[in-house]
């Protein structure tokens, strides 16, 4: 008679898979509460005591861990000399083995978990049986997914598991115990404080979403979440409306989240198109925040990404239907405004936490990863370099534009007035195009307004282009050995200029 193990912490469709198994004439063996809720169940189980001749000991840590066990999944069915081992040594085959772990991901998903509750919920024999049973794929069939229970049944219903689904029920094995595992040293790794960068990294994902291709349409993609969802991350936010995300919605909604969580002393919309901030404002109202942005730069808006850092209004909701928008992410909506947002049924609508949590920051690159850790801080000091120290209101212009240059791709320069960015110039090979970028795509909004560049200027050449243009404030973080150059073109334009002492490239 054919046996399996079963022995499972989600019970989920367990009793229908062993009354499948107990009509195709399997023996269950079984341990602790899996064993009880089959017995309940209506189905006969023998205990794994009964097969080892050892009682469970040591509150459940040690029940399947004995050669009785493994000796059984790991014979060779092929091989006569394990068959003849098995023989003489009274242990007979097990040929399925049906196993989840301990819950180790819920339990330190909990609030204010101990580490000695975590460490109970590390499992040690489910992961040694299913290892073994995977290792002998040939021979055993090996369940960690609820979902597979069916596939099992029905193929042994025609005879027995096609080596194909064996191979692929092993394979899921090691996916799972590789997970589990990254899970628990990234939990303790954490706990205990160990080192930032070890000699190896292991990072677990699961998949959140498939997408319907990626950056362009001959590209496959799918999203992946962290397995321990932290609060104010795109993964944690709930989808309100509108079609299915795509890869380059979720990347730029990231974006987006990341620079409207650098506001917090008033209302902000921030708009978002390609990865580059386009529009940002902040007011006193979040319908007023919003004009400012799209006012910003109108054109480039279109079919772009909002990010508001307060509840959307049904005011702004009557302006932001006006105009095609991909995605908007808040952390509310009054019910007004999602019932005005109905018109644009298309339109994707997320609520999610304004203040984003970053850990670090991983990177792909060929044959590898860099990580780093988030870029979190604003400046070490705020020294005023110029014989013009800046206004109190262009100093207030400074730290906002300085906190939207931080996330515009570099060579970055930002332009702003009045809470409001007035010309953005992102991602040129050389910084004196980026300005003048911003200045074109400013026009004649840039005359009275301040400037942020995301580095140094090697040259004095963006210091004229700003005098030309009517920039009256410099924001930068300084270090060029030519910065005396354009300190000194500051002063002769009457420009007040601060260095940070903080570079911001973003790539």
């Amino acid at each position: 008679m054919k046996r399996a193990l079963i022995s499972v912490s989600d019970k989920n469709g367990v009793l229908e898979f062993a009354k499948g198994l107990r009509k195709l004439g399997f023996e269950i063996i079984s341990t602790g509460g899996t064993a009880k809720a089959l017995k309940e169940g209506g189905v006969e189980v023998i205990g794994v005591s009964d097969i080892t001749g050892f009682p469970e000991c040591l509150d459940g840590r040690v029940k399947t861990l004995h050669p009785n066990i493994h000796a059984g999944i790991l014979a060779r069915r092929d091989n006569p000399v394990h068959m003849k081992q098995l023989s003489e040594l009274g242990v007979e085959t097990i040929d399925v083995v049906a196993i989840n772990l301990y819950p180790f991901k819920e339990t330190i998903s909990k609030p204010n978990v101990q580490l000695e509750e975590a460490i109970e919920n590390i499992d040690i024999g489910g992961p040694t049986a299913i290892r073994a049973a995977a290792k002998n794929w040939q021979d055993v069939a090996v369940v960690v997914d609820p979902a597979d229970y069916e596939v099992v049944l029905s193929e042994l219903e025609k005879g027995e598991v096609s080596l194909k689904t064996k191979q692929y029920l092993s394979y899921k094995v090691f996916e799972h115990t590789a997970h589990y595992d990254a899970l628990i040293a990234n939990y303790l790794r954490e706990k205990i404080g160990a080192d930032k960068y070890p000699s190896t990294i292991t990072r677990t994902y699961e998949l959140k979403q498939g997408l319907r291709y990626g950056e362009n349409p001959h590209q496959s993609a799918a999203f992946y979440a962290e397995a321990i969802r932290n609060k104010g991350t795109l993964a944690d936010s709930e989808q309100l409306q509108g079609k299915e995300l795509s890869y380059n919605n979720i990347n730029d909604i990231s974006a987006a989240m990341a620079l409207v969580s650098e506001f917090d002393e008033k209302p902000t919309v921030v708009a978002l198109k390609h990865a580059n901030p386009c529009g940002v404002g902040e007011a006193e109202t979040i319908a007023e925040a919003y004009k400012k942005a799209y006012d910003a730069d109108s054109v480039s808006i279109y079919g772009g990404i909002i990010a508001c850092n307060g509840t959307v209004s049904a005011e702004m909701a009557e302006e932001l239907i006006k105009t095609f928008i991909e995605c908007i992410i808040a952390p509310d909506y009054e019910p007004k405004a999602l019932e005005i947002m109905k018109a644009k049924p298309n339109m994707r609508v997320l609520k999610g936490n304004d203040k984003v949590f970053v850990k670090d920051m991983i990177t792909t690159v060929s044959g590898g990863i860099l990580v780093q850790d988030a870029d979190t801080e604003n400046y070490n000091e705020l020294k005023v370099v110029t014989d013009r120290a800046p206004t109190d209101k262009e100093m207030e212009d400074l730290l906002f534009t300085w906190k939207v240059v931080k996330y515009v791709k570099s060579n970055g320069i930002a332009l702003g007035k009045d809470g409001a960015t007035v010309g953005i110039g992102p991602g040129q090979p050389n910084r004196i195009t980026s300005l003048n970028i911003a200045i074109e795509n400013g026009g004649d909004k840039v005359k009275g307004s301040v400037m942020a560049s995301d580095a140094f200027f090697p040259f004095e050449d963006c210091v004229k282009a700003a005098a030309e243009a009517g920039i009256t404030a410099i924001i930068q973080p300084g270090g060029s050995i030519r910065d005396e150059e354009s300190i000194r073109a500051c002063n002769e334009a009457g420009i007040a200029m601060i260095f940070t002492g903080m570079r911001h490239f973003r790539h």
